[in-house]
């Protein structure tokens, strides 16, 4: 297809397009909308920034539109399930921009906001639901949403899910769905969790696949600076202040980071704020509405705070510390050069990450630029790779995954009246045995595999984060 026009959506669809400024579909959009428009279930392979938000929202609105029937009360006619709740507000002002002309209705249910409002907005029913996963077993249970009339079930994002611990819930609602539905299925990786919980969701799916994960966008310039940890404050100050800066979105690798690099930042001189999940939604809403306006120009966030956040003119990534997930790291910088402009990304490489550095280079297949800035008496504090190199996807010093949930890797040395399980910081902590959710009013858990970092308010839990759990002081 070489334009929207080609699809055949209905005439108020189209005139949403055009007020949009869309006219060439993107290649998921291309592939995606005539499949879905017949019907059929979709697996998509698509990374952030693709276009799959409009490749899934158009012909679902065009098949609404063909069948318009009330929801019931309680109801609604498409479900959409995202990670995030960035991720799932931006869906359906996307839902709301392309059927502005169809008076659709639609309704948010995201965790860290009063649940009142959302059960009020469904008492009628609406046709567009977008939840997180978390927040929609809540209302669930609460009856105050039943899920016997859906018609369309969206999952966007489905491997972040996998990594948030959502993968039971999703399992959960799956389960109180019509067996008689559409299902279109969006991951940006599929390892085998994924596509078995794709097999078990879809009848005869069409498979659409677009720019592999180990793609990384061709307009970006992409760099490394090592140096010793303790100098990465100053040089991101540095990079900010010399660099052309439009907008800058720096990652940390856990929320306590995030806030310690803003207060860095702003007693440099350089305004930023951060976003992660202890913030509360309302700050963070206006926090991107800022960024978005260039009222903040530097952006301070975790991973999975990040996802959703699609904004133009991010000209600067930089990734104060590398991600101990390869794949991350081209999920970050795609965040640049978008709509055909040209972008930066510099990762600030402490001698204990070039482990992650080879892991990124391996499966971009690439060797990044590196500028050497370390002193000289810290060029030998790399550790061994057998040492260095991070546990994935809740696997800890070579064991099998286990759900997320720690191991006691303590020595017989530290076994005794005071055992505890220690976190990388060496900081005694408590862990769940099981994943927990990263949505709504439910706490979050610190994963070897993400560094500690997550999307969930903290609300009526008592959990406590590693980054800001005291030291046990010795005891005698």
């Amino acid at each position: 297809m070489t334009s929207f026009q080609d699809f055949g959506l209905a005439d108020p669809i189209s005139r949403a397009l055009k007020e949009e400024n869309y006219v060439t579909p993107t290649p998921i959009q291309a592939q995606t909308i005539p499949i879905a428009l017949t019907g059929r279930d979709v697996v998509g392979i698509a990374q952030t920034g693709t276009g799959k938000t409009a490749a899934f929202a158009l012909p679902i609105l065009h098949r609404l539109l063909e069948s318009r029937i009330r929801p019931q009360p309680k109801n609604c006619r498409v479900l959409v399930l995202s990670p995030t709740r960035e991720l799932s507000g931006q869906i359906l002002e996307s839902f709301n921009a392309y059927g502005r002309h169809l008076r659709i209705s639609s309704a948010l249910a995201i965790g860290g906001v009063p649940m009142g409002r959302q059960v009020r907005s469904l008492m009628q029913g609406v046709e567009v639901l977008v939840a997180t996963p978390g927040r929609l077993l809540d209302l669930i249970q609460g009856n105050a949403l039943k899920l016997a009339n859906v018609e369309f079930l969206v999952l966007d994002e489905a491997d972040r899910m996998l990594d948030m611990g959502f993968i039971n819930d999703i399992r959960k609602i799956v389960a109180k769905l019509p067996i008689k539905r559409q299902t279109l299925f969006f991951s940006a990786t599929m390892p085998k969790d994924i596509a078995d919980l794709a097999e078990s969701m879809l009848r005869d799916p069409a498979r659409v696949a677009v720019t592999p994960v180990a793609s990384t966008a061709e307009r970006v310039t992409q760099r490394i600076i090592q140096l010793d940890h303790s100098a990465k404050p100053a040089t991101l100050a540095q990079i900010l202040k010399q660099e052309p800066v439009n907008r800058a979105l720096v990652f940390t690798r856990t929320k306590h980071g995030a806030d310690k690099v803003v207060k860095g930042l702003v007693k440099a001189g350089i305004p930023a704020d951060a976003i992660h999940g202890n913030k509360s939604q309302n700050h963070r809403e206006r926090v991107l509405a800022a960024f978005r306006s260039g009222e903040i120009r530097t952006l301070v966030a975790t991973d999975i705070a990040a996802r959703g956040i699609d904004v133009d003119g991010v000209s600067h990534v930089v990734n104060f510390d590398l991600p101990n997930v390869p794949e991350t790291y081209v999920h970050r910088i795609g965040r640049t050069a978008r709509a055909g402009a040209d972008g930066v990304a510099i990762s600030l490489c402490a001698g204990e990450e070039m482990a992650y550095l080879r892991d990124i280079e391996k499966l971009i297949r690439t060797t990044l630029p590196r500028e050497d800035r370390r002193t000289p008496g810290h060029r030998d504090t790399e550790a061994a790779p057998s040492q260095q190199r991070p546990a994935r996807h809740g696997q800890r010093n070579g064991s099998p995954s286990n759900n997320g949930a720690r191991t006691n890797n303590a020595s017989p040395a530290s076994k005794g009246k005071h055992r505890r399980r220690r976190g990388p910081g060496g900081t005694g902590t408590a862990h769940p045995a099981q994943p927990a959710r990263h949505d709504g009013n439910r706490h979050e858990p610190s994963r070897a595999s993400h560094g500690g970092q997550g999307d969930g308010s903290m609300q009526g839990v008592a959990f406590l984060h590693r980054e800001s759990r005291p030291k046990r002081q010795p005891q005698h």
